[in-house]
């Protein structure tokens, strides 16, 4: 029996839903070992230290690594607050420690105190909206699920930015969210700074509250500093302006890389350019080290990401899968001087997407102090080998090269 020609357009059709149908099945599968993996996990326990204040320029930078010794020193600094608090968050959990800030922030416009909230409507969606319901003399922006106006890219980054200042004093920045589960079960990195950067973190949440003032939103005065301060730089990714520096600042950090690159990313899917910055300091001498989740929570983050793996260990960088807890943290630091604190990932999403912030820090008792953050965070992970990664089943090679299309959505 001969069976009718198909054409080249039905052809090329049905190759294309097959491949996806099969990018279906595999994401089906990760998203139902994810949900039993989630039920099975137990409470994390992971090594830390202690907030430490260091001096540099005409500011101060205090990196915590522990949720709850963060969270009692942005509450302490809120009530604090004698003029006015700009308060962003991503995710803001309706539990205990949510409940915590904005009760503070209440109290504090309650006693005069100016009071601006900025927090992501996608990040939220689970969260009861009625958390959400401010009295009338706290100022509130939701970054909405859909920005009218539709043009890509810019109208379509999310508000990923972490970050609350207080008054001329304090100013918080890093990769906490707003939550019970965040304060004891996640490992993340923050940063208060004081002196005078805390002008540049006022001025970030200026620029960005005032993308959108208008009729219905009061901009906020924006004016300038008479100081600069040349040890600190604040990065700000803004899609509405087309501006992405924070990829730049990362490319251009590892290309001056001599000694040393520690890198601990919650997600990592590096863009050709920065993959190709890492393999090149690999293979100039570099001892390029990056401390990823073992298992993140996000699972089909974690399986895009391990497509970059083999590359990477052949090309000498080292992986280092973190233990028993949830790393969420966006660092780096680079041969004892530079180092960087913020929200973005090393993704597309991050770092060609969102709205993003990252602080860049000279300074070697910063690099010091992150250094030893490192060190004890790696005594909490185990080191993957080429030969180990080799080692994996074909089933897992297969599903890795399936989901390789979907590396540009995250």
């Amino acid at each position: 029996m001969r069976l009718p020609p198909i054409s080249l357009k039905t052809l090329l059709k049905r190759m294309v839903q097959a491949v996806l149908a099969v990018q279906g099945a595999t994401l089906l599968a990760l998203v139902i070992v994810d949900h039993r993996r989630k039920k099975l996990r137990k409470p994390a326990t992971f090594p830390r230290l202690p907030p430490r204040s260091v001096t540099v320029g005409g500011s101060e930078v205090t990196v915590y690594t522990y949720g709850e010794d963060l969270y009692r020193d942005m509450l302490n600094a809120i009530s604090q607050a004698k003029s006015r608090i700009f308060f962003e968050s991503f995710i803001w959990k309706s539990d205990t420690v949510g409940q915590a800030f904005k009760d503070a922030l209440i109290d504090a416009a309650n006693r005069g105190v100016k009071v601006y909230v900025v927090f992501d409507e996608f990040a939220n969606l689970v969260v009861p909206p009625s958390f959400f319901v401010f009295p009338k003399n706290i100022a509130v922006r939701r970054h909405p699920l859909i920005v009218s106006g539709f043009r890509f890219p810019r109208n379509t980054g999310r508000d990923h930015r972490k970050l609350l200042v207080v008054d001329d004093v304090a100013a918080f920045l890093g990769g906490y969210n707003i939550g019970s589960l965040y304060a004891t079960d996640w490992r993340d990195t923050h940063a208060r700074l004081t002196g005078d950067i805390v002008w540049d973190m006022q001025n970030a949440f200026i620029d960005f509250w005032n993308l959108w003032a208008g009729r219905r939103r009061a901009a906020l005065p924006d004016f300038g500093s008479a100081t600069w301060q040349p040890d600190i730089r604040i990065h700000r990714n803004m899609p509405r302006n087309m501006v992405y520096p924070i990829r730049g600042m990362y490319l251009d950090a590892i290309d001056r890389a001599s000694h040393n690159i520690y890198m601990t990313h919650a997600y990592f899917i590096p863009d050709t350019d920065i993959l190709s910055a890492l393999i090149r300091a690999a293979r100039r001498g570099v001892d390029v080290r990056i401390i990823i989740p073992a298992e993140s929570n996000h699972i089909v983050a974690d399986w895009l990401s391990r497509g970059f793996y083999s590359h990477l260990l052949r090309s000498g960088v080292h992986l280092l899968l973190y233990q028993g807890a949830m790393v969420h943290a966006k660092t780096a630091t680079i041969d004892g001087q530079w180092s960087t604190i913020g929200t973005a990932n090393i993704d597309r999403v991050s770092l060609l997407g969102n709205y993003e912030i990252n602080m860049e820090v000279f300074n070697r008792e910063v690099a010091r102090q992150m250094e030893e953050i490192f060190a004890i965070d790696s005594t909490n992970t185990v080191e993957l080998t080429l030969e180990d990664w080799e080692r994996r089943h074909a089933m897992v090679k297969f599903s890795e090269t399936v989901l390789t299309p979907l590396r540009p959505l995250l």
